[in-house]
């Protein structure tokens, strides 16, 4: 099983910053993957953004891709979203996933971390 804890959330202005952290604990060596997802108040839960640990290669959604930036810290069992030029539309709660395969789907869920910009 693996665990997995963001960090990083918190307040910010249009146009503004954030790094998100994603701590991942437990049998780490088996990951192949880490995303980052996000809900928006009565939204659908989306995909933000996924990078394989082993290779690196990194996935974004259309709506982030040239502002958010995945990076992995493997010695660390991290992985880091870096948001810049935040819109208040990404207003969301963000929850890091992991997988056990690349292509397969995320089965394991932090508990989320609150991201609010305002206008």
């Amino acid at each position: 099983q693996v665990q997995v804890v963001e960090s990083g959330g918190g307040s910010v202005q249009a146009g503004g910053s954030l790094r998100l952290s994603c701590a991942a604990s437990g049998s780490t060596f088996s990951v192949s993957k880490m995303g980052w997802f996000r809900q928006a108040p009565g939204k659908q839960r989306e995909f933000v953004a996924a990078i394989r640990l082993s290779g690196g290669s990194t996935y974004y959604a259309d709506s982030v891709k040239g502002r958010f930036t995945i990076s992995r810290d493997n010695a660390k069992n991290t992985v880091y979203l870096q948001m810049n030029s935040l819109k208040p539309e990404d207003t969301a709660v963000y929850y890091c996933a992991a997988s056990y395969v690349a292509s397969g789907s995320y089965g394991y869920w932090g508990q989320g971390t609150q991201v609010t910009v305002s206008s």
